[in-house]
C-alpha cells in the first residue's frame, strides 16, 4: 500500500512538473518603457539596458512575449495604474503602487541629493534643502521614491523652486547649464543620462552626491499588474523572483557602472 502511495505521490509531481514546463502567457505582455540611466536605454526604436534584458530573459524562460513601447516615464506610470501596463520597470516600492500591483524586489536602492560641486555647505536633511530657498531643484516627473520624498516635491513645489522634466536627460542639461541646483533621483541614473548625451559630457566629474534620512534605502524591481490573469502573474511572478534571488539585477548595474559608483546607492536584494 505504501508503495502504491509513493508511486501515485511521484506520477503526480511528474504530472504538475510537466505542467508547468509547458505553461505560457496567455497572451503578449505589454511593457511600456521610458529612458532610464543604464536601467532603460532607449536607441531610436531599439529598447536596451538591465530591466529589458532581465524581462527578455525571464519572457524566454516563462514562455512569455514582452513587447516594450516607448514611452515618456509619467506615461508608464499612468498607463500601469490605469492596467494597460503589464509591467512597471524599474519601480521603487511605495504603498500607492502595492495597491494595483504585484510587487518583486530585485535590488536596493536609494534617492541622493546631486548637485554640480561649487563648495556650498552640505545639505543634511529635507528641511535644510527647504531652508535653502536659493536652491533651485529638478526632479523627474513620475519618478516616486516613497511618501517622504512625494512630501518633500511638494512642499518645494510650492516654494516655487521646483523643475519637472520629463526625463533625467534633461535634468542633467539643466544642472549643466546652471538652470537647476539639485536634483533628487538614483546617481547611476544620472552618470547613465550623461554617458548618452554628448551635450553634458564631463559633468559627472563635476556632481556632489549628499544622502539625507528622509530617503532611505528602499526596494527597488518590477511590478506586475493585478489586471492579469491569475495564471499569468503567477507565472511572471515566479521567474521574475528566480531572476531577483539570483542578482540577476546588480550584475548588470555592475556591467555598467564602477563598483564605487554604487557603493553609496544601490545594493544587491537581501
Amino acid at each position: 500500500m505504501k508503495q502504491r502511495l509513493l508511486i501515485a505521490a511521484v506520477l503526480a509531481g511528474l504530472v504538475s512538473l510537466a505542467t508547468h514546463a509547458g505553461a505560457t502567457c496567455s497572451r503578449d505582455i505589454n511593457a511600456p518603457v521610458s529612458a532610464n540611466g543604464a536601467s532603460v536605454i532607449i536607441e531610436g526604436e531599439r529598447v536596451n539596458g538591465i530591466y529589458p534584458d532581465v524581462l527578455r530573459s525571464v519572457g524566454a524562460r516563462a514562455g512569455c512575449s514582452v513587447l516594450f513601447t516607448v514611452v515618456p516615464r509619467a506615461r508608464q506610470v499612468a498607463m500601469f495604474k490605469a492596467g494597460t501596463a503589464d509591467v512597471l520597470v524599474p519601480a521603487s516600492r511605495t504603498q500607492g503602487r502595492d495597491l494595483i500591483g504585484t510587487f518583486v524586489p530585485m535590488i536596493n536602492h536609494r534617492a541622493m541629493l546631486i548637485s554640480v560641486n561649487s563648495g556650498r555647505a552640505p545639505i543634511t536633511s529635507a528641511q535644510d534643502l527647504l531652508a535653502r530657498k536659493e536652491l533651485r531643484v529638478a526632479v523627474v516627473r513620475g519618478f516616486d521614491y516613497g511618501e517622504s520624498y512625494a512630501a518633500l516635491v511638494e512642499e518645494l513645489r510650492k516654494q516655487g523652486r521646483l523643475f519637472v522634466e520629463v526625463d533625467v536627460i534633461a535634468v542633467a542639461r539643466l544642472l549643466h547649464a546652471g538652470s537647476a541646483d539639485v536634483t533628487i533621483m538614483g546617481p547611476t541614473l544620472m552618470a547613465g543620462a550623461i554617458r548618452r548625451e554628448s551635450r553634458v559630457h564631463g559633468l559627472q566629474e563635476k556632481l556632489k552626491i549628499e544622502s539625507i534620512p528622509e530617503l532611505p534605502w528602499t526596494q527597488s524591481g518590477a511590478y506586475l499588474s493585478n489586471a492579469l490573469k491569475p495564471e499569468d502573474l503567477a507565472l511572471l511572478r515566479e521567474a521574475l523572483e528566480k531572476a531577483g534571488k539570483s542578482n540577476q539585477i546588480m550584475e548588470g548595474y555592475l556591467r555598467y557602472f564602477r563598483a564605487d559608483l554604487l557603493t553609496d546607492s544601490v545594493r544587491p536584494r537581501q
